[in-house]
């Protein structure tokens, strides 16, 4: 989705693949309200990852909690939701870097919400600095939700979307008809560093394959362009094809937590390849127990994935 196309659908517009029915605007980070506050896309509400996914391991919530939350926020599941984040200031040396990357917010928000029955979720390509960089307005007026009586459907409508520990390793046992794939960055797939202060353990899931990433764990350079929107899907596909991830397979993405895993989801997802999914408990979970859970440390081959060059 294009700036100049969700302005026209805000400004009562009818454009191409409009949404058919009622559709909400969400601005998307992680407990930083302020950045809302200082400016958004007119008519945006304000979505808090912490809404969908939680401490102590920071997967996703509850059906109970999600059903909750999707009806206070206004979203039935027949609602077009439009997601954006903001990824122009913070860097990974900050305290909290993962509050400004909001892209990968919109993304990890988009699998949640998909997981529980959401049927049409957009995100603006490129976010809230695309939108500014062609020159169209912000706001400050903070928009409040409508809630819902009810979203419509049992939660997790698309339960297949998002795996767990036991579904991680039986993924590993079929080389042939599927993959689990590590898009954390190169120096966290060859254990130089765990990729989170909160994460001690460095290494990879043993037997898992690298499928591109990023230059640490809060920036997606090799799925997006030079000006942050998302990289063609061929050369993605392309990527990923050298390194054994094709459509046909059962193909599981990982990261830390699940964000940088979500937007290789959604790229997957926009190239139609059926049986993507993501590995909600991600190198945060599995590497907590390395007696049960196999962990390898080392240089494997590396794919040709960093095209373009990491800026």
């Amino acid at each position: 989705m294009y700036p100049r196309w969700l302005r026209a659908l805000l400004d009562g517009e009818r454009p191409e693949a409009a949404p058919e029915k009622r559709f909400l605007l969400f601005h998307v980070n992680f407990d930083l309200p302020e950045e809302y506050a200082d400016g958004h896309l007119p008519g945006a509400l304000y979505l808090d990852t912490n809404q969908l996914e939680g401490p102590p391991d920071w997967n996703r919530r509850s059906p109970e909690e999600l059903d909750a939350a999707l009806r206070t926020l206004g979203i039935s599941h027949d609602t077009t939701v439009i997601l954006y984040g903001r990824d122009s200031e913070g860097s990974a040396d900050e305290k909290w870097p993962g509050r400004r990357a909001g892209q990968l917010a919109a993304t990890r928000a988009a699998l949640i919400l998909s997981y529980c029955g959401v049927g049409d979720l957009r995100v603006l390509d490129g976010g809230y600095d695309a939108w500014v960089q062609a020159g169209l307005p912000l706001e400050t007026v903070r928009h409040f939700p409508t809630p819902v009586p009810a979203f419509g459907v049992a939660i997790p409508a698309r339960p297949e979307l998002i795996v767990d520990l036991e579904e991680a390793k039986q993924i590993l046992t079929d080389r042939d008809g599927a993959a689990l794939v590590s898009v954390r960055s190169w120096d966290e797939h060859i254990g130089k560093r765990s990729g989170y202060s909160f994460v001690e353990r460095v290494g990879r899931i043993a037997g898992d394959v690298w499928g591109g990433s990023g230059s640490d764990a809060y920036h997606m350079q090799h799925f997006r362009n030079f000006d942050n929107t998302m990289r063609p899907y061929a050369e993605i596909a392309s990527s990923w094809e050298e390194a054994g991830i094709t459509r046909d397979k059962r193909v599981v993405f990982y990261c830390g937590t699940g964000w940088r895993a979500s937007e290789a989801w959604f790229s997957a997802s926009l190239m139609g390849w059926p049986g993507v999914a993501v590995y909600d408990g991600g190198w945060y979970e599995w590497s907590r127990n390395p007696a049960e859970n196999p962990i390898a440390v080392g240089v494997s081959v590396k794919p040709d994935a960093d095209r373009p060059a990491i800026a």
